[in-house]
Order: C-alpha cells, then structure tokens, then sequence
C-alpha cells in the first residue's frame, strides 16, 4: 500500500512532467551496467536529481522526466517502479510506447533511481498502474504531441493533419513521412505543453495494450546478467551480517568478539545503535561481523558470545495472545459501520449463527532474503539495492547518516519477490550505517533465518461473524467484529485499526442485508507489523467467505446461491449505501471506482460455470467457491480438494476470474493469478509464525512450509473479464479468495469446519 496521500503523490507526479529526464535515464541492471571504473565507480552517466536534469539534458526530446527521444531515433524510457517478477518493466514502458506511437525494437528501457520528480516510486498496494494509468499515457502523449508540432511545423502543415505511429510522424494528406530522430532537436526545442492540454489517443489506437507482450527482462533472467542486490560487487567492500535481538525492543546486554575475530576473513566486528520505539525502518540493533566474504561473516556470527536484554515484549506468547484477541472480539468495539439496526434484528431473528475465526502472523519470505550494498564517501552515500520503495529508502538512509536527502542515491536491482518486505528499509539502512562506520562499502546479507525471525509480518487477527436468520433462512442481520494489531503501530503508539485498515473487506463489504454493523476491537502489537501481499484482506476474506460457506450449510442450500444473495442484485455503492462516514477506496475517488456488486455477482457466476459446480461433491473431490473485492478488482477461486487412496488431502485445481477493468499485460495478470494460487495455498496450508518469549519459533522452510512443485494444482484455470472500465490492481487481488476457497472445500469433502490458519494443524494435508 502507498504511505503518502494519492494527493501529493499525483502534484509531485504532474510536476516532473515539466522536468527533463537528463541522467536520470542510466541504463538497466545487467552485469555489463556494473562495471567499474579504477576509482570504483560506475562506468557510464551518474544519475542527477531532478534539479540537476533539468540543466544538463541530453541533446533530443526531454519533455518529462520519463521519456527521452534521441537524434538517432533512440527512444529511452524510464521505469519508475521495482521489477520484482510481476513484469511492470514489460508492461507500463509499453503503454507509455503506445502513446507515444513508437517502435518498441527502438525502445530502451531504463530503470529509475529513487527520486520524488518520479512522483510515487512505491511498488506496494497493486498500485504500479492502477493508480497513474492516464499518467502515463499523457506521459507519452506529451512526447508525441511535440514531435507532431515539430513536423507540422517543418512542412507548415495543420498539427491535426498528422499522427504519430511505427517511430514516424506522417502527413496524411499528402503521404509525408519523418523519423522521431530528425524530429528529437526541432521539438525539443518547443514549449512544453501542460498535461491537461495533451490529448491522448483513442483506446483502439493503443495497439499492444491489452495484447501478448513478451516479457522484457525474461533473457536477463535466464542468462544470469540480472543483477539482483547480493550481486552487486563494489572494490574494497566488506559482506556483513548481523545478529539481531531475538525480541522486538531487545538490546545487547554484552558481547565477546574474541572468538569471531579469529575466523579467517573477519575484520571487524561493531555494535548496532539500538532503535527506540516506533521502529519504523530503523537498524534493529545487536552485533554486525564484516568479513571478506559472506561464509566468513556467516562463521563469525556463529561464534559471538552475547547475552540479551529482552525488554517488555519478551512475555509475548501467540497461544496467549489468541485468548486476548478473542476476548477483544468477544465485546463491544468501536463502530465504523452501521446500517439499520443490527443487534435489534439479532435479538429477534429465528436463528443466529456465529464464528470467529483466526489468521496468526504471515511473515514474507520472498525467496531473495533483504540485502543492500551502501558507499559513504565523504558527505555522500550511494545504495544499490532491491527496494520496493527507494525514496523511502534513500530517506532513511540520509536520516541515518545525517546527511541530506539529496546527497544520498538510491540504485534500484532486481527483486527476487518483495511482497511488501522491501518497502521497508531497515536492511538499507542498516547497510548506510555500516558503510560509514567503518569507512569502506558494505553488503548488509540477511540470512533465510534472519528473514524468518526479523520480518515486519502480517499482523494476527481474530474475526467475530454474527448472522441472524428469519423464519425462511433469509440473511437479516450481520455484525462483524475485527481484532489486530495495526501497521500503523510500527510508526506511532496505536492498538486500534484506522478506516484505511477496514476497508480492506470490512467496510468495502458489499451485502444486501438491512441491518450491518462492524467494529474494531482493540489490540496491542508485540513485534513489528508491515504489509504483506493482499495485508488484511487476506483475514477478512477468509472470515467472510467461511461464513457465508456456514450460514449456506446451516440452511442445506448451494453456497454459491447463497452467497449471491447476501451480496444482493447488481448494484454500485457509495458511503450512504454502505453505512460508513469514509472510505480511502485504495486511493481512487469512489465515483470512479464505487463498490460494484454487479462486478463481484459477475466472477461468482463465470467461475462457477468455468469449474464443475453443479457437480461439486463427489466421494474423493470436492468444490470450495470463494470471491473478494480488494485493490478495486473482483476476482473469485474455485478450488478442488481431493483424497488419495492414503486419505492424503491435497489442491489438485483450481479456477480464478478476475475482473481488473483494463489491463495492459494479458499474461503478467495470468501469471499473477498463478502465482496468487501457490502464494494463498501456501498462507491457507502452512502459513504463519508463532511467538514463544517473545521470539519466532520457525527459522527456515524445514518449520516454515511452502507448497512444493509436488503440491501444486495440476491445473490452474484464470478467465480475465474484458473490460474497458478504469484499470485495478493485479498483483494482490488473488491472493484474498484462496484460503478461503482452500477452507470450503475442504468442509465440503470432510465434514470438518476449520476456522483457523493453518489449515495443516487441523487436517492432514
């Protein structure tokens, strides 16, 4: 999710429309892009803030910070989001072509530095297009519009009488034609026009949008020229790792190096500062060994001596902690939703049903664990690192050190997956710290067990549902109460959730039942809390969809009948209509995206007629139906489950629709969905994190399961809706319906109602 408000992101966003790209265009990370010059630099351009671009822009067309056309006809686009396998790099360079009208053969894409003229650099809240779709279109169609002016100009022609397409500029009267090359001079040299005054193209005119496009970094990761951030190499560097407090809030009591320093290849062993409350993206404190390379560092972190203070959080125990939360649901909270009259309807409905249900910590576990290479010389710093958000970054980088923001620059790697981990900074900042310690560079490497216990983790939730049924089963009543620690309490003393927090499947819950109410009950956060891939959505779905799978059994009717008619006729809801004061909608205005039944109805429906439902329970199979609203997208899963000859239960298919509104990339939003299959198998089956004193009990994926390729579905169905509506988030959406789905299948084909994450500590999966 964006931490900044959608405001200042879209006026800093429109204001570096009007800056030159400059250097900010610095070639992509390939091993060829890392090559040093004598003194340790990079070859090659330095990258420039913003400031600076627009003093000293390249010879051409720079009439924004993200497009570049060249007197060869070379056209450099910057991508300003991270590339961690969900392909943005082969997708919004190419609406930006699109617009533009170039040759995507002529087309060099570059990836962005950390830097506000970009706008909103963060990678987080399935956001990279949905938020700056018309952005980026009127990115391109600035630079097309001038290279349109400079021909007319030159054949002293209408601009109206010429389009731009395949790299030309062509008069259609008269069949002229001139390359973006022998344009670039003549219109840069022209008034930028204001963004509002750029027309773009009509939608039909967008010729790949919406079509195949092939995956752009797809050779680089297969050849190993990719550079992710443990390969990036600096002279002189030193690889550190750190032994950090077991227990949030912990500090080193004392420590004996001796023993590390005698491993070959260890140079120094220091002392972290120890953060103070609130955490945010501060080093976590404990002991850092600096070696010559990483399995000497590893080796001499093994041999510390230390003893900890644990501090107050070292009580935290998740099996106590869950009797906490589930005497919070079990009273009244604060109310954030409320139509008609939900606890009278109760007290007189013929039949109420109720559940709670519970989710414990999600840590991430992105298969690159965090890493960040950091060079302090003098009163500047110079990161390369794989960060979903790099002016977050380079913000605590620079508070770390003292120094100014703009002497810091943030180089953006490859992910290896993210998640949401790497819009958190520590490792970054951890790795500033360091290098300026100690006066050379320094590769901060977590470990796959760092990662494990010293993750920001989804936070533990526990869910109230309540329904009250009249004398025909009909759905009267619904109350829902919610208990978790925020995110926000990583960043400031809080035990309550926000509206930001509930309209993730609470108050953008759209249901046709007359009287509602949900509250927030409160709970206090024991570790740090950060977002994960679909972050509440993931619970709130899960305890929606079980339930209404609940009230479906209780009435012996087909959950999916049901299901539609709680969520009631095709319908678009505002705040009035969905009893709530405010509602942050993901960022976006509601009357663009208002909650639309209609659109969720609509995949319940198409999944449903895409898998066997009618034949949904069979001895050894069984169908589980669930569907969420989340990141302005609709999507609904199918899932079957079925029993080997063993009584061995496993997922062997699956089936997804979604309903993203427009989407650029077919085949990234198939391999999202995909990939939300295994990811919510692996939240539903293994998923979550225990605390014993304080401390994680797992540390690797011998006690931290992930689904294995023997575990995948044999099939994986996805339908994307056709649509021309405003574009929804893609790479979370998918994630939500999948435990659930998981959960009703398994009721249906076992009899047994799991109301609990993970569902392996219930059943034999």
């Amino acid at each position: 999710m964006s931490k900044r408000p959608m405001l200042i992101a879209r006026r800093s966003f429109l204001a570096g429309l009007n800056l030159a790209v400059g250097g900010l265009a610095v070639g992509f990370l390939t091993s060829d892009s890392l090559a040093e010059e004598p003194s340790g630099r990079r070859s090659g351009p330095k990258p420039k803030t913003s400031s600076q671009a627009q003093e000293s822009a390249v010879p051409g067309l720079n009439p924004n910070v993200f497009v570049h056309v060249a007197p060869d006809g070379q056209v450099t686009i910057v991508c300003h989001r991270s590339e961690m396998g969900q392909g943005i790099r082969s997708s919004l360079p190419v609406l930006i072509a699109d617009e533009l009208g170039a040759d995507m053969a002529r087309v060099k894409i570059t990836q962005a530095d950390g830097d506000p003229a970009y706008g909103d650099q963060n990678t987080d809240g399935s956001n990279s297009v949905r938020g700056i779709y018309e952005d980026m279109r009127r990115v391109g169609a600035t630079a097309r519009t001038m290279l349109i002016a400079a021909a007319a100009k030159r054949w002293k022609v209408a601009p109206d009488t010429c389009e731009a397409s395949d790299h030309v500029v062509l008069h259609r009267p008269s069949g002229r034609k001139l390359g973006f090359g022998e344009l670039a001079l003549e219109a840069g040299k022209l008034p930028v026009p204001k963004p509002a005054d750029v027309r773009l193209r009509p939608k039909d005119e967008l010729r790949r949008v919406g079509r195949p496009l092939p995956l752009i970094d797809g050779p680089a990761y297969v050849n190993g020229s990719a550079v992710f951030g443990a390969d990036v190499r600096l002279p002189g560097m030193l690889t550190a790792v750190i032994a950090r407090p077991p227990v949030v809030g912990g500090r080193v009591a004392r420590f004996d190096a001796s023993r590390a320093l005698a491993i070959p290849g260890v140079k120094r062993v220091i002392e972290m500062p120890v953060p103070k409350a609130p955490y945010m993206f501060q080093p976590w404190g404990g002991v850092a060994v600096l070696a010559d390379n990483t399995w000497a560092a590893m080796r001499g972190r093994e041999a510390l001596e230390i003893s900890w203070e644990h501090g107050e959080n070292a009580t935290y125990d998740s099996e106590k902690f869950r009797e906490e939360l589930t005497a919070s649901v079990r009273a009244p909270g604060k109310v954030y939703r409320n139509v008609g009259d939900a606890d009278g309807a109760l007290a007189r409905a013929a039949r109420v049903i109720e559940a709670e249900y519970h989710v414990p910590h999600l840590p991430h576990v992105s298969m690159e664990p965090p890493v960040a290479v950091a060079r302090v010389e003098g009163d500047t710093c110079e990161v390369w690192a794989p960060s979903q958000h790099p002016q977050a970054a380079r913000a605590e980088a620079a508070r770390v050190l003292g120094m100014p923001v703009e002497k810091v620059t943030v180089h953006v790697t490859f992910l290896g997956g993210g998640f949401g981990r790497k819009s958190k900074a520590d490792f970054v900042s951890e790795a500033a710290w360091l290098a300026k310690e100690v006066g050379v560079p320094v590769r901060v490497q977590w470990t796959r067990e760092d990662d494990v216990h010293h993750d920001y983790y989804n936070t533990v939730s526990m869910q109230r549902l309540s329904a009250g049924l009249d004398e025909r089963g009909k759905v009267i009543a619904w109350k829902h109460r919610t208990a978790f620690p925020p995110i926000g309490s990583t960043f400031a003393p809080t035990n309550l959730p926000s509206v930001r927090d509930l309209q993730q499947g609470v108050l953008d819950l759209g249901l046709g039942v007359p009287n509602l109410r949900a509250e927030a009950c409160q709970a206090n956060a024991h570790v740090r809390i950060g977002w994960l891939r679909s972050v509440y959505n993931i619970f709130h779905a899960f305890s929606v969809n079980s339930f209404i799978d609940e009230i479906a059994h209780a009435r012996g009717e087909d959950p999916r009948d049901v299901m539609l008619e709680v969520l009631g006729p095709p319908r678009t809801m505002g705040l009035a209509e969905l009893g709530v004061e405010q509602l942050t909608n993901y960022g976006m205005s509601l009357d663009v995206h208002p909650v639309d039944v209609g659109r969720l109805r609509r995949v319940i429906e198409r999944v449903t007629q895409l898998a066997p439902w009618r034949d949904r329970k069979k001895e050894d199979r069984a169908l589980g139906l669930a569907a969420h609203r989340s990141f302005l997208s609709y999507v609904a899963v199918v899932a079957s489950v079925v029993r080997n000859p063993s009584g061995k239960l496993s997922v062997d298919e699956a089936w997804v629709v979604v309903d993203a509104g427009t989407v650029i990339n077919p085949d990234r939003t198939r391999a999202q969905m995909e990939g939300s299959v295994i990811f919510g198998m692996s939240l539903a089956l293994y998923g979550g994190v225990t605390m014993k004193g304080g401390a994680v009990e797992q540390s690797n994926f011998r006690d931290l399961r992930l689904v294995r390729i023997g575990e995948a579905p044999r099939k994986i169905h996805v339908e994307i809706i056709s649509s021309d509506g405003p574009p929804g988030g893609i790479g979370e959406p998918g994630v939500p319906p999948v435990a659930p789905a998981i959960a009703n299948a398994l009721f249906a084909l076992t009899g047994t109602r799991v109301r609990e994450l993970p569902l392996s500590r219930a059943l034999q999966v």
